[in-house]
């Protein structure tokens, strides 16, 4: 049997199984109903009262995103190593594609849309500005969520402070200095 023959006979073969499973009525979410596990979960996002139904297997970047259209929280490699998707969650700085939204069920979450007050920008996102600390934008909300953690812990006593527990959100365009910068304008007033 050469490599053509084997190929032709695996898609004929795989199409003949689905074609049976859907003649039988058995779709393949019916065989896996595990699969297909939802939860409510009650969370306090930005203040507000959320009653969401994820699937047990989604993130809490993906529940922020896709089911409680919260877009700022940014999605970049999905694997916690960027920190774009930083999120305050019950006052702690947590990188939100790494935990499941099931876990968080009464969790108060704090976005990036949630940090400026009646509609003046929070000091954080002013200095951010002030100092040009970012450029493409993209890790800003990551970026700033982290700031303001990195604040609330104290941990803002020197530069090289702050760079390092900093450093688990990653600037493509190295706005670094900046960033550092700002934290530290804040930290000072604060």
């Amino acid at each position: 049997m050469n490599r053509r023959t084997f190929v032709g006979a695996s898609i004929a073969v795989g199409g003949a199984v689905a074609a049976t499973s859907l003649a039988s009525g058995c779709s393949t979410d019916e065989a896996h109903p595990e699969q297909q596990q939802t939860v409510q979960v009650n969370m306090r996002i930005n203040g507000k009262a959320e009653n969401v139904t994820v699937d047990t297997r989604t993130s809490l970047l993906d529940m922020l995103r896709e089911r409680v259209g919260l877009t700022g929280t940014k999605k970049g490699c999905d694997q916690g190593a960027c920190g774009a998707c930083t999120i305050l969650l019950d006052g702690t700085r947590v990188n939100s594609c790494l935990t499941l939204a099931v876990m968080h069920d009464g969790a108060e979450i704090g976005t990036i849309e949630g940090v400026a007050e009646a509609g003046r920008l929070q000091p954080l996102q002013q200095a951010f500005i002030d100092n040009d600390a970012f450029q493409c934008g993209y890790c800003t909300s990551g970026q700033i969520m982290s700031g303001l953690g990195c604040i609330a812990e104290g941990h803002t006593g020197s530069d090289a402070e702050i760079r390092e527990w900093m450093s688990g959100n990653i600037c493509r365009c190295g706005a670094y200095t900046n960033i550092v910068a700002a934290i530290a304008t804040v930290a000072k007033k604060a």
